[in-house]
């Protein structure tokens, strides 16, 4: 079997430093698992680790989008899963890190690839966003499809519209038709996935020292430069978390202040979203404290190493 490690849970619990140490030690390579972090010029709140901070470990899936391109979860599987095969070829460890879940069962269990466009209902539901805001969308989703209003953002149009398409005209809500589907992965592929978490309070300092990090590193200029380049208001990214808040920022919704007390507020939802998703996925370990911390890094490594898919200085594979 050819191991594939995942390391997974909420923003900000420390899975880019705790997966470029296993990659260190384990001559691995890292594979992207964030949603927002496959846009180019998407950086600092994104919370992309820098080149010079990579070690120079290689990363996959990162900057591979427009910020115009409409990069869906079936891509990111069909990217991972080659991603993966790539890496086993030149034998060394994959290690998917990141905290979107859709993405993560998108890879590991596969998707249903769904009705086709039905352009009448789409225009039916565009409409209603446009009379009564994107948010009662949003609402119609977390009453018939709750897993999905969980994991959309509440103005991310096209996939909230893309979940009620698929409800209406199956009858099911999207996340239900999961049982049907098969992982892209090859069946020679064993995953060992692992968690980490906080306590609540301890991860809410660590969100707002992070929320000060990006505004003190150029969020806002970012995003200027961004829209000078030409990328429209509305492009995907900018429906993210800290770039939606930003956004209002700058077009005058509240002050920086406000601002940032926001973001960090939506950041400790988005968190517990994050936890109550990954807590569903089977055979996922947890971890508690931040994957910074050594003795962090030290307990993960054991509990791999005692399943076979880490050795000291190598990878398990083909064993």
């Amino acid at each position: 079997m050819k191991p594939l490690i995942a390391i997974l849970g909420p923003t900000a619990t420390g899975k880019s430093a705790l997966g470029i140490a296993m990659a260190e030690r384990y001559d691995g390579e890292i594979i992207n698992c964030d949603s927002t972090a496959v846009y180019r010029g998407f950086d600092i709140g994104t919370d992309k680790v820098p080149l010079e901070q990579r070690r120079g470990i290689r990363h996959h899936l990162i900057d591979i989008a427009d910020p115009t391109d409409e990069y869906t979860a079936a891509q990111f599987a069909r990217d991972a899963a080659a991603a993966v095969a790539d890496i086993h070829a030149r034998g060394k460890l994959p290690i998917l890190v990141g905290g979107t879940g859709f993405y993560y069962r998108a890879l590991t269990r596969g998707l249903f690839p769904g009705p086709g466009k039905n352009a009448e209902l789409r225009e039916r539901l565009e409409a209603i966003a446009r009379k009564k805001g994107v948010e009662t969308l949003h609402r119609m989703v977390k009453r018939v499809d709750p897993e999905s209003g969980g994991r959309i953002q509440q103005r991310d149009l096209k996939r909230l519209v893309r979940a009620l398409e698929v409800y209406f005209q199956t009858g099911k809500p999207l996340t239900a038709h999961f049982a049907d589907t098969v992982s892209p992965l090859g069946a020679d592929v064993q995953i060992g996935a692992v968690g980490l978490r906080m306590p609540a309070q301890w991860l809410a300092d660590r969100l707002a020292k992070r929320v000060d990090e990006q505004f003190d590193a150029g969020l806002i200029d970012e995003i200027r430069t961004l829209l000078t380049s030409g990328v429209p208001p509305d492009a995907r990214p900018f429906g993210g978390l800290v770039y939606r808040q930003a956004m209002d920022y700058l077009n005058g919704v509240r002050d920086e202040t406000a601002t940032r007390a926001l973001i960090a507020q939506e950041n400790r939802k988005y968190a517990r979203r994050q936890l109550i998703w990954f807590r569903k996925e089977p055979n996922l370990v947890w971890f508690d404290g931040p994957g910074t911390h050594a003795e962090v890094q030290a307990s993960v490594f054991r509990e791999l190493a005692a399943r076979d898919l880490l050795k000291d200085g190598r990878h398990v594979a083909d064993t």
